[in-house]
């Protein structure tokens, strides 16, 4: 007997169309060409997220040699077929450097990897690929040609995936022992979708009236927490007042993933208007005291304490962003 459809199956079906993919195992070598040509692209934004300590960098190399399979590396196919990187930015990027093929965010080469002893392959330390660095060794050409020769799996996701499948997916590959934080992924995921509407949420978080108003310290700052305030203030502004409610944003970072990927679609002349209305809210805010706005009064001292940028940004910023916004010329 024939079961008829379910609107699980249905669910299912529809899903698997929004996203293709294929897959193949392809060598270092492939890959390394690839990436000189042009035609396997890690965007400079992402370099923000290379973390590995040397050591972590060399045991990949040891893996590498002694042929212990690693992770599937995941790429997205654009719409001319080039492949970008959506995740394996550790590896790939290491495999690159080690070979002294890794682009920094100026389009120079950075110095070849030095590889420190590992577990199995102590006289890896010192070692390098061309021999080349002052003080280090060559690998040597056997090496070399085992580790360009190593096969890594692709999983490509096709053209034809929307965007909102390959947001997803990001955002999925990394929540899976991941050390990226919330932010971090999100970045990736926003510079994936839309580099220009990336570009614009960094040059506003480096707006010097939005800086000196929210005094941000130097490990928010490395977080990336201050492109947060920014895609926060994007989105409270641009809710209906009926919808900012506790009810409504108790689950607020992910109000912030889900409402980011629609403002990277946003287009120009929306764009034009949140950057205006961004940076007039942080003007008034920059002269009508700055970051005291953003700390609790000390009735005691007759100081302002402390830091409410969880709260006090969101309701300051977005009330005063609706004014500028809605006021007469």
């Amino acid at each position: 007997m024939i079961e008829e459809p379910t609107k699980l199956d249905s669910e299912v079906l529809d899903a698997r169309r929004s996203i293709t993919s294929d897959g193949y195992p392809m060598s270092v070598g492939e890959l390394t060409t690839m990436y000189r040509d042009g035609e396997l692209i890690i965007r400079p934004e992402f370099q923000r997220f290379f973390r590995w300590s040397q050591f972590q960098k060399s045991s990949l190399v040891e893996s590498l040699m002694l042929g212990i399979p690693i992770p599937s590396i995941f790429v997205a196919q654009d719409k001319g077929g080039k492949w970008e990187l959506v995740d394996g930015l550790q590896r790939i990027s290491t495999i690159l450097e080690l070979q002294g093929e890794l682009l920094d965010n100026k389009g120079e080469k950075k110095p070849e990897l030095i590889l420190q002893g590992t577990k199995y392959l102590p006289s890896l330390e010192g070692k390098c690929w061309s021999g080349k660095v002052e003080g280090a060794d060559t690998l040597g050409s056997v090496h070399q040609l085992d580790i360009k020769r190593s096969k890594i799996d692709i999983k490509i996701i096709k053209r034809e995936s929307s965007s909102e499948a390959k947001y997803d997916l990001f955002q999925r590959l990394n929540s899976y022992g991941s050390t990226l934080n919330a932010q971090e992924v999100r970045s990736a995921l926003l510079v994936a979708v839309s580099p220009e509407f990336f570009a614009t949420v960094e040059r506003l978080a480096s707006y010097a009236n939005f800086v000196d108003s929210v005094g941000l310290s130097d490990r928010l700052i490395e977080e990336r927490f201050d492109l947060e305030l920014v895609l926060r203030f994007f989105i409270l502004h641009n809710r209906p007042v009926s919808d900012l409610t506790l009810t409504a944003l108790r689950d607020f970072p992910q109000v912030v993933d889900r409402e980011s990927l629609a403002l990277a679609k946003a287009s120009d002349t929306e764009m034009n208007r949140l950057e205006a209305v961004f940076k007039s809210t942080f003007d008034i805010i920059s002269t009508s005291g700055g970051d005291e706005l953003f700390k609790k009064w000390d009735p005691a001292t007759q100081q302002f304490k402390g830091s409410f940028l969880n709260t006090a940004f969101e309701v300051f910023a977005l009330g005063l962003g609706y004014h500028i916004a809605n006021r007469s010329p």
